[in-house]
């Protein structure tokens, strides 16, 4: 019996049909499965009864109709069926077996060995449904001296190198501001289950995904790794600066601040005719790009008039002057991003119902000419589907539901 044959919901997208066991908690596999939720599969969310995915308890909160209902939540779960399992239980593990055993992908982000002492680890489910594709996400991966170690969004930023050339000039590293080491180990498990699932689709054989945070965030980390394989250079904070490109980076204007960027000998030409000095182009001392990427042409010729450029106009008057000719945009506040029009036109805020209450999160990236992300939908309460997805999917009976909920199983 396939999924649809089973009554589940199904997408519109090009993973319609694709059914997803997401055993997942926080955001480093939440937002992966969500991901492929958008895309157009059936994504089954899987929480303990005795201990839900505590995100449920993170701000900020909408009042829903059967209580308090966290934002944070829906914005990584939406299009989910949920449903509550307890995997420590071996009614539970049978359960879930039952569930993979008719599944395309297992997603799950347990510190490597759990799921083993479970029995439910690739080795143990491969055998009952070999096109099973089984992502694990980690903060230091399945193999590994430090596989072991428990991690969080930090311990990524950390020993991936971000954390230590991110922040000011002479100050101590400063994380960046967002849970970078969760979003992008996200983003490389979707890529990476996709391909596993193109495979299993043309052989018929399943495979493990192993994706960690750290080896996430290593590749985030730009020139850092090149610099020092090559030249010995330990990268450090540069603050907004760029390691060798000028003028690119932040400047002050009346109202905030500003990204500048015409660095190329295209953009700066532009630049100076725009701010009306175009006789610069043809300063023999700041004529080229490479002239101008000299750190001390740079500060004492180029940076005071960029800054002069900048300093008196307002945000809105530089954007309207820079139009599409040359990269210079503001530094949005994260209200002027959810009010930017442009991305409005992008349908990138949308509504996510969380307990009858719409909840605006952003939305999908991804836009497929063909098949058009599905972002909008519904984050589901707690076990929701219970009925749904273990009586039509797995088979079992009213009295067998009523059991395992006696039994604190579901």
């Amino acid at each position: 019996m396939n999924a649809a044959e089973a009554g589940l919901p199904l997408g519109d997208g090009p993973l319609r049909g694709l059914v997803v066991v997401d055993v997942t908690r926080v955001v480093a596999g939440p937002y992966c499965t969500m991901m492929l939720a958008d895309l157009g599969a059936t994504v089954i969310k899987v929480e303990n009864p005795a201990e839900p995915d505590y995100v449920r308890t993170f701000p900020p909160f909408v009042q829903g109709e059967k209580g308090r209902a966290s934002a944070f939540f829906a914005q990584y779960n939406r299009h989910k069926l949920g449903v509550s399992l307890n995997l420590k239980t071996s009614r539970g593990q049978a359960l879930l077996r039952k569930l993979i055993g008719k599944a395309d992908m297992l997603v799950e982000n347990f510190r490597p060995g759990t799921m083993a002492k479970l029995g439910l680890d690739y080795e143990a489910l491969k055998s009952e449904n070999p096109r099973l594709v089984y992502v694990s996400i980690s903060g230091f991966g399945q193999t590994g001296p430090h596989s072991l170690r428990p991690a969080y969004d930090n311990s990524a930023q950390a020993t991936g190198g971000l954390w230590s050339f991110n922040g000011e000039k002479d100050r101590p590293p400063v994380r960046v501001g967002t849970i970078i080491g969760d979003l992008s180990a996200s983003f490389y498990g979707a890529i990476a289950a996709l391909a596993a699932v193109m495979h299993a689709r043309q052989t018929g054989e399943g495979q493990l995904v192993d994706v960690a945070q750290q080896d996430s965030v290593v590749t985030l980390t730009e020139h850092a790794v090149v610099n020092f394989t090559v030249d010995g250079v330990v990268a450090q904070p540069l603050g907004n600066d760029h390691p060798f490109v000028r003028p690119y980076g932040q400047l002050a204007c009346k109202d905030g601040f500003v990204f500048f960027g015409a660095y190329t000998d295209k953009f700066w030409r532009e630049a100076c005719r725009i701010f009306g000095e175009p006789d610069l182009v043809d300063d023999p001392e700041i004529d080229t790009m490479e002239k101008r990427f000299d750190p001390q042409i740079y500060e004492r010729r180029v940076a005071p008039i960029v800054r002069r450029w900048c300093a008196g106009r307002t945000k809105a008057e530089l954007e309207e002057m820079a139009g599409d000719a040359i990269p210079l945009t503001p530094i949005k506040t994260i209200d002027e991003v959810v009010g930017d029009p442009h991305l409005q036109v992008r349908d990138m805020f949308v509504p996510v119902d969380m307990d009858g209450v719409a909840v605006k999160v952003f939305g999908s990236p991804m836009k497929l000419s063909k098949t058009p992300v599905r972002a909008t939908g519904a984050a589901p309460s707690f076990g929701e589907h219970n009925a749904l997805v273990f009586s039509r999917w797995a088979g079992l009976s009213a009295a067998d539901l009523e059991s395992l909920c006696a039994e604190g199983v579901i």
